[in-house]
Order: C-alpha cells, then sequence, then structure tokens
C-alpha cells in the first residue's frame, strides 16, 4: 500500500518531498505554483531536481495538482491563458519526477447543446497535448457531480481519453468521495463499481487515488471532503473494499482530507498503515 496526503511547496519542491517522508507518506501531491493563479510560474530548474531525485532515493512517488481556477472548458477569453497553465505545470511536474498533473472533469457550459462541453474539453485537450512533449500524464479527475454533473461517469471518463488526438499522454485520478458524492460509488455496489470500470478498461489507465471521506451522503452531489476515520459518511469497511482491492493494489492514494479537525496528516497515513497498509 502507498498512502500520503497533500503537501505545501513553502518551502520548495524538495522540502515538499522531504516533508512528505516525515509524514512516513510513500506518496505525496502538490500545487505546482500558486494554487489561485493561472500565471506561468518561472520555477527552480535546480530545486524541482533536488525534488526527483529525493523521490527516486527514497521510493516517494508524487503527483501535480492544477491551481483550482484551471478548468478543461474555460471561457472564450480564457483558453490560452489556461493552455499556456497547463503546460507550464505539465513542465514543472515533468521536472519533478511526478507522474502526472491531476486537472478536473470540464462543467456544463451550455444549457441548450449538451455535448457543447465535451467538444471543448477535447478541443483543450488536444491543444495542450500537441505541444507537450515530456513524460508526465495529464490525469484527469472524476466530479461530485456539481456545475452539470458532468465527468461522474465511467463511459464519460473513457470515452473522453479515446477521443482525444493524444490518449497516451492521458490518465485518470480517482476521487472517492466525488464518486461516492455522484452516486458511482455508493459503498453497496463495489462489486459493480470494479466490474463496470474493469470492462472499460479505466482502471488500466487509472494513475493516482484521492483517498477522501465524505461530510454528504451519496448522491448528494456535494463536494466535502472528510477525513478517513472520523466525521466522514462513507464507513470504515465501505473504503477498505476500496483501498485493499487487488485491482488498486499498486495505485497510490493520497489524502486531500481537513488536517485541522482533531487529526493531522502523519497521524492519518500512521492509521491507515496500521488498519489497511
Amino acid at each position: 500500500m502507498i498512502f500520503g496526503c497533500h503537501v505545501s511547496i513553502r518551502n520548495g519542491y524538495s522540502g515538499a518531498a522531504k516533508r512528505a517522508a516525515s509524514f512516513g507518506a510513500g506518496a505525496f501531491q502538490y500545487f505546482p505554483k500558486n494554487p489561485r493563479s493561472l500565471s506561468v510560474k518561472d520555477f527552480d530548474q535546480g530545486d524541482a531536481e533536488s525534488c526527483k531525485e529525493f523521490c527516486q532515493e527514497n521510493g516517494i512517488v508524487s503527483v501535480a495538482h492544477t491551481p483550482y481556477s484551471t478548468s478543461l472548458t474555460p471561457a472564450e477569453d480564457k483558453k490560452e491563458l489556461t493552455i499556456a497553465s497547463l503546460l507550464n505545470d505539465l513542465e514543472i511536474a515533468d521536472s519533478c519526477g511526478s507522474i502526472g498533473v491531476v486537472v478536473h472533469f470540464g462543467s456544463q457550459i451550455s444549457k441548450t447543446d449538451p455535448l457543447a462541453s465535451y467538444h471543448l474539453m477535447l478541443e483543450m485537450l488536444n491543444s495542450v497535448l500537441s505541444l507537450w512533449k515530456g513524460d508526465c500524464l495529464l490525469l484527469i479527475e472524476n466530479n461530485a457531480g456539481t456545475k452539470g454533473a458532468l465527468g461522474t461517469t465511467f463511459e464519460e471518463l473513457v470515452q473522453i481519453r479515446n477521443l482525444a488526438e493524444y490518449p497516451e499522454k492521458i490518465g485518470f485520478c480517482l476521487d472517492t468521495c466525488h464518486m461516492f458524492a455522484s452516486g458511482l460509488w455508493t459503498g453497496e455496489n463495489t462489486d459493480e463499481f470494479f466490474s463496470k470500470g474493469q470492462e472499460l478498461d479505466y482502471f488500466e489507465h487509472l494513475r493516482i487515488i484521492h483517498l477522501n471521506n465524505s461530510k454528504y451522503p451519496t448522491g448528494s452531489k456535494k463536494d466535502r471532503h472528510a477525513n478517513i476515520f472520523q466525521n466522514g459518511l462513507i464507513r470504515d469497511e465501505f473504503l477498505k473494499d476500496i483501498v485493499t482491492s487487488s485491482i488498486l493494489k499498486h495505485i497510490p492514494f493520497v489524502l486531500e482530507t481537513p488536517d485541522d479537525e482533531g487529526i493531522t496528516h502523519k497521524e492519518e497515513i500512521s492509521l491507515l498503515n496500521k488498519k489497511w497498509g
């Protein structure tokens, strides 16, 4: 089992890797730049290389996450800015030796044309990946069901990848809170969940899992993360079925849970290793 958490880059990329290691983490996620900005960052190549070397030496997996404002269905006047920002994220993550950059599935942009969002997503993916020559993947994350309820099914996720011009540069990120909130997975349908994902070859391209509990019930379409073993509505035995599944045994699990609600990420990783590691 590979457990980790989201870590700040306050002390640089190598500092983030070392902080994750101090938590006993085998993986970590980070924002490659200011999480509230789409600006292109002139980053420290030496620091990124140090991060890569430290992770290789210590067997740690890293993954980046795009800033909050990144969207694969941006407004017309944000397209070029978003493309430049995504390429910058990929470059930073590649320099850090990360497996990929997580980006959320797009949202609904038209009330009259249900396919408009998918067309725009493909346009954006093709524009970005036609320019990207590195090894780092773009990892599309499933949505919780807000903002038009796009990106909540295996079919959508797999089809977007299949229709893209560069599918080999695209992988997936699976969020347990999102799949519970959207109703993709209820805790009661685990066998069906895995069967459908295998049937569509989704898990073959899955590279990272966001391990989060949910503060709202399944089907609520509300994205509010809770700690794994407290204050969440996903029962322990349900999460255990996901974490200990042989289908996911080589996939890193990264916490995006609160670290100020009675338990730290270091404590949470320790509990995960004791219970399910």
